[in-house]
């Protein structure tokens, strides 16, 4: 073709090309710079966005998840039962239990004696929100939370309810939910892991967690969630040894990333890649991880908010306050475990510790992001893996009971990060067994928190052995009535 016939039939001449073609080179580098993955090949997933690009404008950049394991009782937190203490000791009614499903540790039970909560509950907040005495703390800031009373998963014991929570599925080797968000969005800090992990254990009855909780799964490893030590040296090993400089540090891994390419080149094995960006993280840890993690540098105003808990080493105040820390720095995921709230006995000896060790610390979670003005850009939740049956356990006696497992209905609330706060969405029976109003299952939880991030949970998929996989399956609902 002719220079006059395409300037006639475009309408655009040599000088007009190049003004143009400077602007899209800008651009393309502008966003090389905001969006460092931009042009990244994406071999195995070609349909998916480059990390660190929303499908739609985010409520919240963050999410620090205190999860509660073990599976704190709603029936002495926040869903309200009065009629389950007027029938202190009668059996439920087989027309509120219709032959549901029962774990094997009270299915042998000739009755299952209804029990009320040995402590009293408050209304409090602008909306009346009832609150058990357990949680003073939590029953000042019920403003600012949205009470979720309609959870429910299929899920009846620990292991896949834990599992199915974190990942999604009750099976093993899925990505947890924090890979996802690793995976979709990457890290505000190139200094930090995009998803941590802390851990620790209350006075109670402790169901264990495991790795397979914040793995990677199919996902490069890079996305796998970074634990840190309940101990005084949270990341271990990550200092140089003594007589290495910091110099000779940086000139071998250099050699050890120059040997990992010749065998990426030879094998074409992605994570050979993954292992260079690990090793070069570490490295950058080095100089940010010692700073952020000592919390003897904070205010007393802060340390007397958390409460002196938060100054010992892997306590849950001291977790919760790394986790305010972390999440300001830029991590994108924070996920805590605190074991202790599997009360099958004793629940009227052991719950009141647990409440005590965690309740103060996640108000002030809320309170400080909030005077820091980052409650509004980071979702806060707080919740186990299943409820607990409104029924004894065992024996029933003047002054103890136990639950068991119940994953018909249950309660976490969440805040900040464009939750709807003083709210209280969902409701269950007079019995507390079933769900009467606006159920939330975990995909929908799951959905609802993508949502959140900026991310449409049916699009953010990862091909794997033939099969598009996403965190929420092939179900799930974003649910409106939470959003603000």
């Amino acid at each position: 073709m002719s220079k006059e016939y395409l300037e006639h039939r475009f309408n655009i001449n040599r000088r007009h090309f190049l003004a143009k073609t400077a602007v899209g080179l800008g651009g393309a580098a502008l966003g090389s710079l905001l969006i460092p993955d931009l042009f990244k090949g994406q071999a195995d997933n070609s349909e998916a966005l480059p990390t660190g690009i929303t499908h739609f404008a985010p409520k919240a950049k963050r999410i620090i998840y205190l999860f509660q394991n073990g599976a704190p009782s709603q029936l002495e937190s926040f869903d309200y039962k009065p009629l389950l203490s007027k029938m202190h000791g009668k059996d439920l009614p087989e027309s509120i239990r219709q032959g549901q499903r029962l774990t094997g540790m009270t299915s042998g039970q000739d009755r299952f004696p209804l029990v009320g909560s040995a402590f009293d509950f408050k209304q409090y907040g602008s909306n009346g929100t009832w609150v058990s005495e357990l949680f003073p703390h939590t029953a000042k800031i019920v403003d600012d939370l949205c009470i979720i009373k309609s959870m429910h998963t299929e899920a009846i014991n620990h292991d896949p309810a834990l599992t199915f929570m974190q990942t999604g599925a009750q099976v093993g080797n899925r990505p947890s939910m924090g890979a996802w968000l690793s995976y979709g969005l990457g890290s505000e800090n190139e200094n930090l892991p995009a998803f941590c992990v802390l851990l620790s254990r209350g006075r109670g009855n402790g169901q264990g967690v495991y790795s397979k909780l914040w793995t990677n799964g199919f996902l490069d490893s890079t996305h796998q969630g970074v634990t840190f030590s309940s101990g005084e040296d949270p990341i271990l090993y990550l200092n140089d040894p003594d007589a290495l400089e910091r110099t000779e540090r940086r000139r071998m891994l250099d050699k050890m990333a120059e040997l990992n390419q010749l065998g990426y080149d030879g094998n074409q094995d992605p994570e050979v890649l993954a292992k260079i960006q690990q090793y070069e993280m570490a490295y950058r840890m080095q100089t940010a991880v010692p700073e952020l993690t000592d919390l003897s540098k904070e205010p007393d105003s802060i340390i007397k908010m958390y409460g002196p808990e938060c100054l010992v080493p892997g306590s849950y105040a001291a977790n919760v306050l790394l986790a305010r820390k972390l999440s300001e720095s830029g991590v994108r995921f924070v996920q805590l475990y605190h074991q202790g709230w599997d009360q099958h006995d004793n629940l009227p000896g052991q719950m009141p510790l647990q409440a005590e060790e965690t309740d103060r610390a996640s108000a002030a979670l809320i309170t400080d992001l909030k005077q820091r003005g980052l409650l509004d850009e980071t979702l806060v939740i707080w919740g186990g893996e299943f409820g607990r049956t409104n029924y004894c356990q065992g024996n029933l006696t003047a002054d103890n009971y136990g639950r068991d497992h119940h994953p018909r209905a249950y309660s976490i609330w969440m805040a900040g990060g464009g939750v709807k706060p003083g709210i209280v969405y969902g409701e269950t029976d007079e019995f507390g067994y079933n769900i009467t109003r606006d159920p939330v299952h975990v995909n929908d939880f799951h959905a609802s928190i993508l949502h959140l991030m900026g991310l449409d949970h049916e699009k953010l998929t990862y091909k794997h052995l033939g099969r598009r996989y996403r965190l929420t399956d092939v179900a799930g609902k974003v649910i409106p009535g939470i959003m603000a």
